[in-house]
């Protein structure tokens, strides 16, 4: 039996968080159901309210190797910290100085995004390599690896 994962987020703006995790990791909004050119035509066609079209949105990696991302309104706001995270690694290959620079410059084209930076977390060898604390635009953490 095949099993895949498929990471859900609560939030107020399912569609605005989805478009900001598909610029940090490449991915794109999931494609409309077959017979449909757009979201907006199926929508239209299965009799969705105006008021409900942003309920929820998905994200997918084009490759189909990354798992599915899964955006839901809630009504309630975050409230405390994630007991669960991504770390998003984008400097796997690299160490010190060049490794730093490297997460500050991904944190300086998030938080143009609307991501927040939160802490910077140097070098520890052998234990760490470095890392960033960062916030999507509806307070979720994550750190830059």
């Amino acid at each position: 039996m095949s099993r895949t994962v498929q990471v859900s987020f609560d939030c107020a703006d399912p569609n605005t968080l989805a478009g900001f995790w598909n610029e940090v990791l490449g991915y794109r909004y999931d494609s409309p159901p077959p017979g449909f050119a757009t979201w907006e035509e199926a929508l239209d066609h299965f009799g969705v309210p105006e008021e409900d079209r942003n309920n929820a949105s998905a994200s997918v990696d084009p490759d189909g190797v990354g798992p599915r991302l899964w955006f839901q309104r809630v009504p309630e706001g975050k409230v405390a910290k994630n007991r669960l995270h991504l770390d998003v690694r984008v400097a796997t290959d690299l160490s010190g100085d060049e490794r730093m620079a490297a997460l500050e410059t991904e944190c300086a084209r998030l938080v143009g995004l609307g991501g927040r930076r939160v802490r910077r977390f140097e070098p520890e060898p052998p234990m760490s390599k470095g890392f960033l604390v960062m916030q999507d635009p509806e307070g979720n953490e994550f750190c830059l690896d």
